[in-house]
């Protein structure tokens, strides 16, 4: 960008004294005048004039005005100032809501006036030549505070955006560490977020770090961040119609779970299952062909929620069946489990396990000199179904 205004229209500095001389005694009705006709312009954009807004387009004029007349008489002034009262114009155009073209259009009016303005008041005093000049230059300069004023506009998009990102991190932060915030530091981080406080949440765990990309594309209130490498993602109000359909859609093909539907207060339950889950799926010890629901697999996340806990079980449960060569460990194995599964009854285990019934018998005998009356203790029974679901898994 142009630091001064005979950077943008050189034939300045060839200009008589005079010329800068006569805008120096206009300026007065020329910043009147274009005060009026830009007020008329934001009127008709249905804009209110009072407060700062109003105080900030006189002082925008006013420099407009001002400088471009210094610069005519001094063609080498620093425009960094103007440019910076135009930055801070564009900004404030973007906190209030306001699209940055509707200011390049009020420049653009304003140009025109101070144009015809200087054409009726120095047809007299001013050669068509010099009138040339002061076009090009004007034109030029309004072209450059247009510019500024783009640029103030789009750095205060970005800072937002920034911001809010940051803030969504920090809010999904609260939300599932391990001391639940009060109310009032999660009300704060929540206005600071843009994101309204639902009844319910619930947490999924993706692979890889991309957690803005995927929480815009979730949408519905959903926000995210990274946590020990993996996205964590909040979906706000998962029960509404369509929500999780979106969430499945987005996440095909990444490895992905989701913790149940819980409580706002409970996020971070939400949060651990579902990570919990992600980290078996990578072991294989999941299913990982969709987007696991943790739901689904309550059992398999107790009994494997720590590492060695399961295998602990099975070796303690299933002692007695140890010492036997492996061909016919395997057998019993497969035969107890079926057996559980069938609540005791003999002809559904010999179905399950297309084998005749005497031969089912014959093993369950086998398991009755080894268990004894274990088999009929229903606790018993429940650590042998956990145990062989393990063992067997495997």
């Amino acid at each position: 960008m142009s630091d001064a205004v005979r950077d943008i229209e050189p034939r300045l500095a060839n200009l008589g004294a005079h010329v800068g001389e006569h805008l120096r005694r206009s300026r007065d009705a020329l910043h009147a005048r274009l005060l009026d006709t830009v007020r008329a312009e934001m009127r008709s954009q249905g804009r209110s004039l009072t407060g700062d807004q109003g105080r900030g387009l006189s002082l925008g004029v006013e420099t407009a005005v001002t400088e471009f007349v210094e610069a005519v008489a001094d063609p080498a002034r620093d425009l960094e100032p103007t440019r910076a009262v135009f930055r801070a114009l564009g900004r404030t155009e973007f906190f209030e809501g306001h699209q940055v073209d509707a200011l390049r259009t009020t420049l653009t009016i304003g140009a025109r006036e101070i144009w015809s303005f200087l054409v009726e008041s120095g047809t007299d005093r001013l050669s068509p030549e010099e009138l040339y000049v002061l076009a090009a230059a004007l034109f030029g300069y309004v072209d450059a505070l247009a510019g500024s004023a783009a640029e103030g506009y789009l750095q205060a998009q970005q800072d937002t955006s920034h911001d809010l990102v940051v803030a969504r991190r920090r809010l999904v932060t609260l939300l599932v560490q391990a001391d639940p915030p009060g109310d009032p530091v999660l009300r704060a981080a929540s206005d600071a977020a843009r994101w309204p406080l639902p009844a319910s949440v619930a947490v999924a765990a993706v692979e890889g770090t991309d957690a803005d990309h995927l929480a815009r594309a979730v949408g519905g209130g959903t926000v995210g961040t990274v946590i020990d490498n993996a996205v964590r993602l909040v979906v706000a109000d998962p029960e509404t119609p369509g929500r999780l359909a979106r969430l499945r859609h987005v996440l095909a093909g990444r490895r992905a779970a989701l913790g149940p539907n819980v409580p706002l207060a409970s996020a971070r339950q939400s949060y651990r299952l579902a990570a919990r889950a992600l980290l078996l799926q990578g072991a294989g010890q999941l299913p990982v062909d969709r987007m696991l629901c943790c739901e689904e697999y309550l059992l398999e996340l107790l009994t494997q929620w720590e590492p060695g806990v399961a295998e602990l079980l099975a070796a303690r449960v299933l002692a007695p069946l140890q010492a036997l060569p492996e061909a016919s460990r395997q057998t019993l194995f497969q035969t107890l489990y079926a057996w559980l599964r069938a609540q005791g009854q003999v002809i559904p285990t010999a179905a399950a396990l297309h084998a005749h019934p005497q031969t089912v018998r014959y093993r369950l005998r086998t398991l009755r000199r080894l268990f004894g009356a274990q088999l009929q203790d229903p606790d018993v029974r429940l650590r042998l179904h956990v145990a062989l679901e393990r063992q067997l898994a495997d």
